[in-house]
């Protein structure tokens, strides 16, 4: 039988790309990093109010760790008018448009090929805009979350998102911190909150929830699809939870990272079954969905002097693609990256 102390996989470091940021600083943060769907390119946003766009094939070197800086390793870069807290590929464009959600309150679409904004929705009265997403179900809709307490679904195909619903999970109008649509096709939404819940929605009905998520102690800071009916939260509780959105129970609890005030990102391999994390003990951490322990632990470098405030892991993606080797990229608060690759073992 199968247990975490198997090792079944081998994660070692390939890339690492340093920020221009001196050390300790956290304006150049990486809040958010996402794979195009073919895994082509790679786009990241954060405090340094930039999209960065990697072509991901030029940051591995065979043979050797590849240690880069982002000048050389970005193709090029978008400069933003506020700092990035979400980015989205948007379906049916070909790898072409990513959306953001900002600190201003703003949704904003960014054409990659001209480099220059094409849609902008600013509906959320100002208020930091969390987690914005697209839908599979029905492409033409994009849906964001933010500190007014709303989940706004709108129509990208009008000018200024015409809004299609709006909803308000939390009595107390507490921030909605994420939102993901079902990407497998359903018509189910996800929305986390800081009430301490993670709610469901049929974005065909979506008056009330159709399925509550109350588990965790503290603030749900993201949710994740890991298959068509089973999602993954991350509090500020220093947990992961896995539900099952049928049941709604919760299937198992993840720990071992460290999360009580900061996003530090949730990624899931759903080829794999595997998740990801960053934590406040400047690491990131792997999960089996099987376990409830890590199966591998990576520290990053200390930022600042010996003594200073180490840094946070703020972001991470995998690379959806394989079964038995994967890609994972994390992001720091002092805006370093790195890159991982995953192995799996051969029994024998």
């Amino acid at each position: 039988m199968l247990t975490p102390t198997t090792r079944e996989w081998d994660f070692t470091l390939s890339t690492v790309i340093s920020s221009s940021a001196a050390a300790g600083a956290v304006s150049n943060t990486v809040g958010v990093i996402e794979f195009d769907p073919s895994g082509a390119l790679l786009v990241t946003g954060g405090i340094a109010r930039k999209i960065r766009v990697y072509d991901f094939k030029k940051l591995l070197i065979e043979n050797e760790v590849a240690v880069l800086d982002h000048n050389s390793a970005c193709d090029f870069c978008i400069c933003t008018p506020a700092k990035l807290s979400s980015l989205r590929w948007k379906p049916g464009s070909g790898g072409r448009v990513v959306g953001s959600g900002d600190y201003d309150g703003v949704v904003t679409e960014y054409d990659l090929e001209r480099r220059v904004p094409v849609f902008e929705r600013d509906e959320h009265g100002g208020r930091r805009v969390w987690s914005m997403d697209y839908s599979h179900w029905d492409p033409v809709l994009g849906g964001s979350g933010s500190d007014d307490g709303t989940m706004q679904m709108w129509d990208s195909r009008c000018d200024g998102g015409r809004c299609v619903a709006r909803v308000q999970p939390s009595v107390g109008r507490s921030s909605v911190c994420c939102v993901e649509f079902n990407p497998f096709g359903g018509a189910l939404v996800a929305v986390g909150c800081a009430d301490r819940k993670a709610y469901g929605y049929d974005v065909r009905k979506m008056a009330d929830p159709v399925t509550v998520f109350d588990g965790h102690s503290r603030a749900v800071s993201y949710v994740r699809f890991l298959d068509h009916r089973t999602v993954v939260t991350s509090g500020t509780d220093g947990c992961l939870k896995m539900w099952d959105t049928e049941d709604q129970g919760p299937i198992r609890t993840y720990k071992g990272h460290v999360n009580s005030r900061r996003f530090v990102g949730l990624s899931a391999w759903r080829r794999g079954g595997l998740l990801a994390c960053g934590s406040e003990s400047n690491e990131v951490f792997v999960y089996d969905k099987r376990w409830g322990e890590p199966i591998w632990v990576h520290g990053f470098e200390p930022a600042g002097e010996p003594g200073a405030d180490r840094g946070f892991v703020s972001s991470v993606c995998w690379r959806q693609e394989g079964e038995e080797g994967c890609t994972l990229v994390a992001g720091g608060s002092d805006g370093v990256l790195q890159v991982f690759e995953g192995k799996r073992k051969l029994f024998f």
